[in-house]
């Protein structure tokens, strides 16, 4: 009897442990910059160039985000999230100067308080260096952007339709700055845009209702499957 009593004490003391896991949200932003790779217009400047139209106002969207990120998809996390006041406000934070600054960027937006902090492919002294800093009261540091490409739609003479995809990247990273897992998820939008003559119309009053559009349907995949996906990464703190 006192080895059973001793082996559910030892499983509720683990399982305590796992649940008490806590991560720090250290990078939560959006790029104003339109991805055109799938209309195979890469580097046209003259109409990707929204990153310093005062209209194109991207910020109510990445609230939208924000509001779920913390209050619905963070409830499906095998961790708890640091509060945001005790990340963004931390002196070491604040202080830090991120490999990759973007401070003077205007297609970045940033939601109110966090640094762009990139992470990624080269992004190990950022994705290390943020992890030391919350190493005392957190167990891993976490980072989440949502970007926004145009997908080809149907053609009829010199009129193609166009869509618009929103893509959330959120990914782990343990107290000494190894990934823990980093994927992506996108949905496009209902809302349609077009292209005529080869070139996309993107207009901020086009351009917005599009960018929404699609943010609506990713957080409405991410409702349904972020508890899945981040348990199919078999990755733990």
């Amino acid at each position: 009897m006192k080895k059973i009593l001793f082996a559910l004490t030892l499983l509720f003391v683990l399982n305590s442990y796992s649940q008490n896991k806590k991560v720090a949200v250290v990078s939560f932003y959006t790029n104003k910059t339109i991805g055109l790779s799938a209309l195979g217009l890469g580097g046209l400047a003259s109409v990707t160039d929204l990153g310093n139209n005062p209209n194109f106002n991207l910020t109510p969207i990445l609230e939208k985000y924000h509001n779920a990120f913390f209050t619905v998809y963070s409830k499906q996390f095998p961790f708890e999230l640091l509060p945001e006041n005790e990340t963004i406000q931390k002196k070491e934070y604040i202080e830090f100067i991120p490999k990759f600054d973007k401070k003077e960027d205007t297609s970045i937006i940033n939601y109110p308080g966090y640094q762009y902090i990139y992470d990624g492919i080269n992004g190990g002294t950022n994705e290390e260096a943020t992890a030391k800093i919350f190493n005392e009261v957190a167990d891993g540091v976490l980072f989440t952007e949502i970007h926004f490409d145009l997908q080809k739609g149907f053609g009829m003479g010199g009129t193609t339709t166009l869509k618009m995809r929103a893509t959330a990247r959120i990914s782990l990273y343990d107290k000494a700055g190894k990934k823990i897992f980093a994927f992506t998820e996108g949905e496009d939008s209902k809302k349609t845009g077009i292209m005529v003559g080869g070139i996309p119309i993107l207009t901020p009053e086009k351009i917005l209702p599009m960018c929404e559009s699609a943010l609506d349907e990713l957080m409405k995949d991410l409702d349904k499957r972020i508890a899945k996906i981040i348990k199919k990464t078999d990755g733990k703190l």
